[in-house]
């Protein structure tokens, strides 16, 4: 059975902090893109970033570079996001997933992704 678990969601201040965790099973890890994306209230999902694990290619959206950072633990089939310098725009339900046909560039649309977790909610106070 394929899962994908999101924690790590939580309430902070601007300026603060976030590590996000997307723990997954099921699936042949190193096959795949795993992906953040997000959706506030409102508003459609957007695409976060994005690692490929099998070559560690990565991706950000230009409202995220510079502040947030997605890495993988291989070994634990854990994809992790750093979020420092969040703002109240960032605040949203963050989803991961999981897309077995990465696109070369970029991370693709969320309709092409395989496999979603349950949400996590993110929110930053001003």
């Amino acid at each position: 059975e394929v899962e994908l678990q999101a924690s790590g969601g939580g309430l902070v201040q601007t300026g603060g902090s976030l590590r996000l965790s997307c723990a997954t099973s099921g699936f042949v890890f190193d096959d795949y893109a795993i992906a953040w994306f997000r959706q506030a209230p409102g508003k459609q999902r957007e695409g976060v970033s994005s690692i490929r694990i099998s070559n560690g290619d990565i991706y950000y959206t230009d409202s995220v570079k510079g502040r947030f950072t997605i890495s993988s633990d291989n070994a634990e089939n854990t994809v992790y996001l750093q979020m420092n310098s969040l703002e109240p725009e960032d605040t949203a339900v963050y989803y991961c997933a999981a897309d077995r046909h990465p696109v070369q560039h970029g991370m693709g649309l969320a309709d092409r992704y395989d496999y979603w977790g349950q949400g996590t909610q993110v929110t930053v106070s001003s």
